[in-house]
């Protein structure tokens, strides 16, 4: 116990008169010596260092918070006062990893935190292991699509009656949600079938296509709604590429109205658009965005190719993805790719199947050909 005396000793001196880094340098190291022993200690030991971890916090500046709050949040038994600081901070840096880890927030420190506060910590909640009715339905209640986004995707995530039709309302004119709801697994029957009567053809083919056993279902559902065999509704192409043009006529960048359609879900729109700005096919450009690989970068081609940013580029590959997301790694490494890839070379590739398309039958061939092609380029 001499080695804890005299850190205690040299946390008293720091508290009158040490230096920003000296404290972050201090608090490290109590930090250190808490996680070292943190499964032996008693609760009382624990309050101790509660005591001098929150107080220490309190003069820390953010990025220290920050490191602070990434070591404790996954830490089952962290001094409970601190976490709970640390959750309120003002720096997503720092309150996030808490919101989105820490087992020591209660239900109600969640809830306050949901029903008060901004988007980034409604985020940082939605990401948790698990989460009750009560919290979920307040994402799906306060979180705009970001939130709702993710929520719907956590397999964590319980919702109420209720949550769960406003989960169905928010889906409206939102395929990328729609299918997200869609493939829920515990998504009670009469909220499926509320969801397929509204859904397009984009979203019971992914539906079906991502869950065989989903497709004889949406088919029971879609009969027992109308009492015949249908299929699902389907978009009208000229009426989607009128959408993107009016859009284009009313004064709008290209790039920002492609990105309002990815960014928000539209699936055939965004299609429509990508097609018309990079001269490629509509069909290609659907079997493009409807490969769901994560090594399938033609998504970034066609959007190089049709002189989109980067933000907008990433509206796309995530729309592209659908329920499973974009990991940040990915994020980063697409990123790279756009930015090294010139709009020349993609324009050429473009131009290469185009002027080849008549010889390709399927997309496996369509791959082979455009890698000859960036290989040449």
């Amino acid at each position: 116990m001499t080695a804890e005396h005299s850190l205690l000793a040299e946390i008293e001196g720091t508290f009158s008169n040490g230096s920003p880094d000296k404290q972050a340098e201090i608090l490290r190291r109590v930090t250190d010596l808490f996680l070292a022993g943190s499964s032996q200690y008693s609760d009382e030991q624990i309050d101790l260092f509660d005591g001098v971890i929150a107080r220490l916090a309190e003069r820390i500046e953010t990025q220290a918070r920050a490191e602070l709050a990434q070591r404790l949040a996954p830490v089952d038994n962290a001094p409970a006062t601190t976490v709970r600081a640390l959750a309120l901070d003002d720096s997503i840096d720092v309150a996030g990893p808490i919101l989105a880890q820490s087992r020591r927030l209660s239900e109600e420190d969640l809830l306050a935190v949901a029903e008060n506060n901004r988007q980034d910590r409604l985020l940082a909640i939605s990401k948790r292991k698990a989460l009750s009715e009560n919290i979920s339905d307040v994402l799906v209640t306060r979180g705009n699509r970001d939130v709702v986004l993710s929520v719907s995707r956590n397999e964590g995530a319980r919702f109420s009656d209720a949550g769960y039709g406003r989960l169905v309302a928010r889906s409206i004119d939102d395929e990328v949600l729609a299918i997200c709801v869609g493939l829920r697994k515990d998504i009670p029957r009469q909220h499926f079938q509320a969801l397929i009567a509204k859904a397009s053809e984009v979203v019971l083919e992914k539906l079906a296509a991502d869950h065989p056993l989903k497709a004889a279902e949406v088919q029971k559902v879609l009969t027992g709604i109308t009492g015949q065999q249908v299929t699902a509704k389907k978009k009208d192409d000229s009426k989607v590429a009128a959408t993107f043009d009016a859009a284009r006529l009313s004064g709008q960048s290209p790039d920002a109205v492609v990105y309002a359609f990815a960014s928000t879900g539209k699936f055939a729109e965004t299609v429509a658009a990508l097609s018309a700005l990079s001269r490629t096919p509509r069909e290609l450009v659907e079997s493009v965005m409807s490969d769901r690989r994560g090594d399938n970068d033609f998504a970034l081609l066609l959007a190089k190719a049709a002189g989109l940013s980067w933000p907008t580029a990433l509206q796309i590959c995530i729309l592209r993805r659908g329920p499973g997301g974009l990991p940040p790694l990915a994020i980063e490494a697409a990123r790279r790719n756009f930015e090294k890839l010139q709009t020349e070379t993609a324009q050429r590739v473009v131009s290469f199947y185009n002027q080849r398309r008549a010889a390709v039958s399927n997309f496996e061939n369509l791959e082979q050909n455009i890698g000859t092609a960036v290989a040449g380029a």
